[in-house]
């Protein structure tokens, strides 16, 4: 995984951010090696989350959760600080959607060093007005789950950043497969009506349209 984070980090000269899911340990000691090694890809940021992995104790204990993010925290200066550190409350994608418990360990998060918080899986605008409003001035990353939501709106709201996950693999992949179902299905090839020529595509990918 670390060497993923090097080969990318070092192919382009946009900031790289790692999910960096757990730290790849459970012991704050462990965390805290993980990201020094993280750090020395040259990664421009990280997260660290708080689930375990384990359905049966989808998140670890607050204060082992805390102690995680002080231990992120304390690599990160120790290498210059100059590594964005999301800290991660995932209860609502790990079922426990409690509002109440997320904002408790975000907070807290905050309040232990983390520069961006997310709570991935949080939908209506109470919901990102009320974590936007108790991390304040800490900044808020919100995962688009929300189609009815716009930049706009989540802006209005307080959102600094917004993650879409795999969510345009997937559109490019439901693509795929209900023009293949057409095809196979139908012996239709309606669904490739409207889609980018070569050129065009060649031309987005290009070297010069990067520099642009």
């Amino acid at each position: 995984m670390l060497a993923h984070f090097r080969e990318i980090a070092a192919a382009t000269d946009v900031p790289m951010n790692a999910d960096f899911e757990g730290g790849y340990a459970d012991a704050p000691e462990g965390v805290a090696e993980s990201v020094k090694l993280c750090i020395e890809t040259g990664v421009a940021g990280l997260s660290i989350e708080d689930s375990t992995s384990d359905p049966a104790i989808p998140l670890y204990d607050f204060e082992l959760a805390l102690a995680r993010v002080r231990a992120a925290r304390a690599a990160i200066d120790a290498a210059g600080g100059d590594v964005v550190f999301t800290a991660r409350s995932e209860g609502f994608i790990r079922g426990r959607p409690d509002l109440d418990e997320t904002i408790r360990r975000l907070k807290a998060f905050a309040a232990a060093g983390a520069d961006c918080l997310y709570a991935p899986g949080i939908k209506t605008r109470e919901q990102i007005a009320a974590v936007v409003k108790a991390v304040a001035p800490k900044p808020v990353n919100f995962l688009m789950t929300a189609i009815d939501l716009t930049v706009n709106d989540l802006a209005s709201l307080g959102v600094r950043r917004i993650s879409l996950g795999g969510t345009l693999a997937r559109v490019g992949w439901t693509a795929v497969i209900r023009a293949a179902r057409d095809i196979a299905t139908a012996g239709k090839f309606d669904s490739l009506a409207g889609t980018i020529a070569n050129a065009e595509l060649n031309g987005f990918f290009s070297e010069d349209a990067k520099k642009r």
